[in-house]
This record gives C-alpha cells, sequence and structure tokens, in this order.
C-alpha cells in the first residue's frame, strides 16, 4: 500500500517548505528520493538544499555525484531508487508510474500557481483509479502549519 499525500503550499514558498518536509523525512530515519520535472529544477533544488539555512543542511546528491546507494535524498529526473528509500517526493508536476514502490509518496504544489493546482487536481484523479494507493490532502494554515484536510 501506497499512501500519497499531496502538500498544497499556500502560506509557505516551495524553497521554504521542501526543506522543512525534508527534514522532516531524515528525523523519522528515512530517505528520500525526489523527482523533479526538469534539469533546471533539479539544480535549483541541489544548491538551495545546502544553503536554505546557517545552520542546517539536508544531505544529498545526485547523479553527478556518485555514491548514489549513499544519499540520504537522491535528486533525479528518472524513475529509479537507488538509494532504496521509503519515500518518494514529487515537485514540478511530475506523475510518476513508480508511485507504488514506495510507502509514501509527497506531491508538493504551489497553491498559487492556477495550472499547478489544475494539474495537482488532475493527479489525484488519477492515482485514485490505482490499486494499492491511498490519497491524502494536507494544507497549510495561515501560519504555514500542515493541516490534514482529506
Amino acid at each position: 500500500m501506497t499512501e500519497i499525500r499531496f502538500y498544497h503550499l499556500t502560506a509557505t514558498p516551495f524553497e521554504k517548505a521542501l526543506p522543512q518536509l525534508l527534514l522532516k523525512v531524515l528525523e523519522g530515519g528515512q530517505r528520500a528520493v525526489l523527482l523533479a520535472a526538469n534539469d533546471e529544477q533539479l539544480q535549483v533544488i541541489d544548491r538551495f538544499l545546502w544553503t536554505f539555512s546557517t545552520i542546517k543542511f539536508i544531505p544529498h546528491g545526485t547523479a553527478k555525484d556518485g555514491h548514489e546507494a549513499d544519499q540520504p535524498v537522491y535528486l533525479t529526473l528518472r524513475e529509479e531508487n537507488p538509494n532504496n528509500a521509503e519515500m518518494l517526493v514529487t515537485v514540478g508536476g511530475v506523475e510518476p508510474e513508480f508511485v507504488g514502490k514506495f510507502a509514501r509518496c509527497l506531491d508538493i504544489f504551489d497553491g498559487g500557481d492556477a495550472a499547478a493546482v489544475t494539474a495537482a487536481r488532475a493527479r489525484w484523479r488519477n492515482y485514485g483509479t490505482k490499486e494499492g494507493v491511498t490519497l491524502t490532502y494536507w494544507k497549510q494554515d495561515d501560519d504555514g502549519k500542515w493541516e490534514k484536510a482529506a
């Protein structure tokens, strides 16, 4: 069974929300694969995961860095799981076929972008037709805290 959690960003920008969610994954003792939509997005994420805080960082890598199996968070453009992650994080509207190979998937989308919201609704409908998948919807309150809505 795979739980797909939709994270609807409304109060926090992506660059702040993504590190917070990934830190929770790592604090839970899990590994993650982050699947990005394109190389430009992947490079931006790679940079800000090292620099988002002066006191914290998220250990991660890409295929260019090597040692894929050792990466706590592996950033990629392909449907792969070289670090044996339990968690899949999708950004940029990707809808991977291999989502069922993970215990949980976090689908993060920008609530301020009408096209991203429409695309997320379509992914919700598509995932809802798959066997072995449960869907949950998380939204932010005015303070940026996550609340389970569905």
